[in-house]
């Protein structure tokens, strides 16, 4: 895909920079679950992190989203630096993963409505906004039955509702179309790539690697907490001589892979 330009050019909305996150374990040794990385993703653009599982890619997601402090280094999203006000960094983020719980005995109307008046909407707006994004997401058939009687595919609309109320600039999609059948997993590229048209900027997750051949400006590939290889995915053909993205990544951490198959 080709750049979403603003007046000429690509400001970056995302800037990390050496990323490390150090957790504790019982026996006393600290476990890097990140460590060092760095990447920026400009405007309007989608950037996938990719990588095995416990390569670091949730903590990193986990730490972009304010909900995780970094050991050290630096994570700048429009202007707001982590580390130093989460808060501001949750005005600008939606956030969304697999497994986003939900208020069970709310709707789904009424759960979009909630979070719209936690952005500060007035009753009215907030009411306007929901209806915007049942209508946008197809939810209507749905929108009045309690959360806890809904399927994952229909939890997972609800869930993209919530994080899109306040239309935030930029978008943390950790996986967000695992365990979903065809035609919930369509509705979710969809909303992706509607998004990304209209100027947000997001990082996608994913053990889908055909989706991110596809949909991603540029991946990075994420092994024992640090970016290996980052570019666009033919730039990454090129540089290692094979075409699919699971074998690209195989080859760059000179691994076999008896399964055939990489998870993201």
């Amino acid at each position: 895909m080709r750049p979403h330009h603003y007046n000429g050019a690509c400001m970056d909305m995302i800037v990390i920079d050496k990323l490390r996150k150090v957790f504790p374990t019982p026996d006393g040794r600290d476990k890097v679950a990140v460590d060092g990385v760095s990447f920026s993703v400009p405007q309007g653009r989608i950037y996938g992190l990719l990588g095995p599982n416990g390569a670091g890619k949730t903590t990193t997601l986990r730490i972009l989203s304010g909900l995780m402090k970094p050991t050290s280094g630096r994570a700048v999203l429009d202007g707001h630096d982590v580390g130093v006000d989460r808060e501001a960094v949750k005005r600008v983020i939606g956030f969304l993963t697999a497994n986003t719980g939900l208020y069970q005995r709310l709707s789904a109307r009424d759960i979009l409505r909630y979070f719209g008046k936690l952005h500060g909407f007035s009753h009215k707006r907030a009411v306007a906004r929901a209806e915007e994004l049942i209508g946008w997401l197809g939810i209507g058939d749905f929108a009045d039955l309690r959360c806890g009687v809904l399927s994952t595919g229909q939890k997972q609309r609800v869930n993209i509702g919530r994080a899109l109320v306040a239309d935030p600039p930029i978008l943390i999609l950790d996986e967000p179309t695992l365990g979903l059948d065809v035609l919930s997993n369509r509705v979710i590229l969809d909303f992706i790539c509607r998004e990304r048209n209209e100027g947000k900027t997001i990082i996608l997750s994913t053990h889908y690697l055909d989706e991110a051949e596809t949909m991603c400006d540029v991946v990075g590939l994420l092994h024992n907490g640090n970016i290996v290889a980052e570019g666009t995915v033919d730039e990454l053909r090129k540089l290692t001589g094979v075409e699919r993205l699971s074998g690209i990544f195989l080859k760059l951490i000179h691994a076999d892979d008896p399964a055939g198959k990489m998870q993201g």
